[in-house]
């Protein structure tokens, strides 16, 4: 049978999702469905002091409106749990508002117009107290953010750096802003509830399938085996679909309570504040060399939002751990309870904005040294882990670095600002480094064969665009000797084997390798000789003590030319390159999709994501997609994402990393260092907007 794995194979999900018969939450109808209009807080902290429903409940066709008032009774909520997302969310469960945008009632009726129509028919008062929901005001109130999710802490010191950085012949000392930023997936968030005998079943757009199981089941306390939770097709995620919100809970209750189906889908504008967010960061980096570039001294500390009613922590400083050598390290993340909606992971949590700062730093002191900016990283590679003194898995950022400047042509940078022209356009180039980690997280798969030829693989594992029916059909396929074509994979059911599903870029070497499992056990029942239609096998993997013997990372090295328009400011991306290196890689096609994608990201976090903050009420004032800029066509011209030969057999059996968050990993500081090149534009306030380049144009043309 010829090699499955690593095929550039076709999305087979592709001619559904193109001719519209993939069905998105939003899309499932049931027999005598009926539809729900969140109604949301128009204040950011106080309470509800009264709610006028009556010509709500008048108009035509309303069948129900739910408050605090009538309610149904649900668990509390908890702040803390080992799984986050796995909390139980009670919704309307008292009069008290903790962020704007918070669900205050639910309307039920017959058409989505009418529900929409008595939503907004209804009357909310409140007593408003007084927020706080600026972050540079906040840094007196913050706190040690608590270890990562991968438990490491929140501040780790190494050497002296204090002396160090005093002592240093050449340093750089600067601050770093990131804003909020937003999901912008393309579907929105949407559920279909129904109940029948007393099982609930919901069919939501969600990334981890087990963790809303256990949070909707708990949430309405009831048993697990009383809660089915699907979610087959999934129109993006980024993080913004790990929790689940008030349409899953509110769809359930007023199921239950109308003994008929209910649909609730929030708004486009909803989702900006029902729904999580990247927090904003103020970030500090201080690097000190000696002056042929070798490192003696590295800090990055970082202040990030948090909600007030629920606690998190992005970890912006992690990477800065791994990424490059020097004796005397300092990092330390704090957060500062702001009472705004609540944030949470958003694609690359941690690095994403963690690296807009430290690679951005390292362009600054390669230009204060004079020496290139791949030279100056190239000379400080460690050659362990700096901070857990253990080997890496694989290293390969080096070749990332060396393979994109000859692919760039990076040889031909002039390094001085301002040189090069295009007409009235300034030119520059930019590079930044990539490291995400590489994470394997307990999962299950299960495999039947249907007949001698077919198999059928099951898990709770979701697809959010990512790939992942074909990717585990190209694992299935290659495991049992079987075309792909007679593979056929179910995913997105809770009643499946359990699967850490669709986050930190564990989904599919996770999946996968428990797949593998389950196709090793499969065929070794085959070929006892035990009858093929019906036989089946479940495999499993979990986290070994290769996760404690080797650091994993995977790499890549972004490249980034624009052009910056010398009498307005304007900047736009001329062409980018991406090499990464992400172990084996199980599909070139969808790989290479994914990759694109965070780069495409990556323009938008350095030129155009703002999620902006009304400091007087508390809210989102971006909170569409007019005034919310992403990138859009014209913005991205010429991208290119380059996948090196690797293999990591310290990662899991297949050999394979995560890759899907690795993307947008530094791509942003590309984009930022090219700008400075181009125009001597030295922004470190993200994003980089006209207003912030203009002062440094106008000071070279006086």
């Amino acid at each position: 049978m010829a090699q499955v794995i690593g095929q550039a194979i076709d999305r087979i999900d592709g001619r559904a999702k193109v001719t519209g018969t993939a069905a998105y939450a939003a899309d499932n109808r049931a027999e005598r469905m009926v539809f729900g209009s969140i109604v949301t807080a128009t204040i950011a902290c106080g309470r509800v002091t009264g709610i006028e429903t009556n010509a709500a409940r008048r108009m035509p066709g309303v069948l129900l409106v739910m408050t605090h008032q009538n309610a149904p009774q649900q668990a509390p909520f908890q702040a803390t749990a080992d799984d986050r997302h796995a909390r139980p969310k009670p919704q309307l469960a008292s009069d008290k508002v903790e962020y704007f945008g918070q669900p205050v009632a639910l309307v039920v009726a017959e058409t989505a117009e009418t529900a929409r129509a008595a939503a907004s028919a209804i009357v909310v008062t409140y007593e408003k107290t007084e927020g706080a929901f600026a972050l540079e005001s906040a840094s007196a109130t913050a706190k040690d953010s608590g270890k990562s999710p991968t438990g490491a802490p929140a501040s780790n010191k190494v050497g002296d750096f204090d002396g160090a950085f005093a002592a240093a012949p050449v340093k750089v000392d600067a601050i770093y802003k990131t804003p909020y930023q937003s999901h912008a997936m393309m579907e929105p968030h949407a559920s279909v509830a129904s109940w029948q005998d007393g099982k609930l079943t919901v069919i939501s757009s969600l990334q981890l399938v087990e963790s809303a199981h256990k949070s909707i089941a708990d949430t309405l306390k009831l048993a697990p085996d009383k809660v089915e939770v699907i979610s087959e097709y999934v129109g993006g995620g980024f993080g913004g679909k790990l929790p689940v919100y008030g349409d899953a809970i509110l769809a359930a209750l007023a199921a239950r309570e109308l003994d008929r189906p209910v649909r609730v889908a929030l708004t486009r504008q909803q989702m900006f504040h029902v729904t999580t967010h990247r927090p904003a960061s103020i970030q500090r980096v201080r690097l000190a060399a000696e002056r042929d570039g070798t490192l003696t001294a590295i800090a990055h500390e970082s202040l990030a939002q948090s909600a007030r009613a629920d606690e998190f922590s992005e970890p912006i400083v992690m990477a800065t751990r791994s990424l490059y050598a020097a004796p005397n390290r300092l990092t330390g993340q704090k957060i500062a309870a702001l009472d705004l909606p609540v944030a949470d992971s958003m694609r690359a949590p941690g690095e994403a904005i963690g690296l807009l700062s430290i690679e951005q730093a390292m362009d600054e002191l390669a230009i204060r040294l004079d020496i290139d900016p791949i030279e100056l990283r190239v000379k400080n590679e460690p050659k362990e882990d700096p901070e857990k003194k253990l080997p890496f898995s694989t290293r390969a950022l080096v070749p990332c670095l060396q393979e994109g400047a000859r692919r760039f042509g990076w040889d031909k940078r002039n390094a001085q600002p301002g040189q090069v022209r295009d007409g009235n356009w300034l030119l520059g180039m930019g590079v930044a480094a990539a490291i995400r980690g590489n994470f394997l997280r307990p999962a299950e798969a299960k495999v039947t064969m249907e007949s001698e030829r077919h198999a059928v693989v099951e898990m709770d594992m979701t697809d959010i665009g990512t790939g992942s029916y074909t990717v585990f059909a190209q694992i299935a396929a290659e495991g049992l000797d079987l075309p792909v074509e007679n593979i056929k994979v179910k995913l997105g059911h809770s009643s499946y084997p359990d699967t850490p599903g669709s986050g930190g870029s564990f989904g599919a070497s996770s999946c996968g390798a428990a797949l593998h499992d389950a196709c090793t056990k499969l065929k070794a029942k085959l070929a006892k000789g035990e009858g093929a239609q019906g036989l089946s096998a479940t495999g499993s993997v979990k986290p070994g003590d290769e996760y404690k013997k080797y650091s994993q990372f995977a790499y890549g090295a972004h490249f980034a030319e624009v052009g910056v328009d010398q009498t307005t400011g304007e900047v736009r991306l001329r062409r980018m390159l991406g090499v990464f290196a992400a172990g084996r890689i199980l599909n070139p096609k969808t790989a290479r999709s994914q990759l694109i994608g965070g780069m495409v990201w990556g323009v938008g976090s350095a030129l155009e994501e703002e999620a902006v903050v009304d400091p007087r009420i508390g809210a989102f004032i971006t909170h569409d997609l007019v005034h919310y800029h992403v990138p859009v066509h014209a913005d991205v011209p010429e991208v290119e994402a380059v996948l090196l030969d690797e293999f990591d057999p310290h990662a899991n059996v297949l050999g394979s990393k995560g890759l899907g968050e690795l993307g947008i990993c530094g791509a942003g500081a590309a984009v930022a260092n090219a700008v400075y090149n181009a125009c001597a534009a030295r922004v470190r306030d993200y994003p980089i907007t006209l207003d912030k380049v203009l002062p440094a144009l106008t000071r070279r043309q006086g």
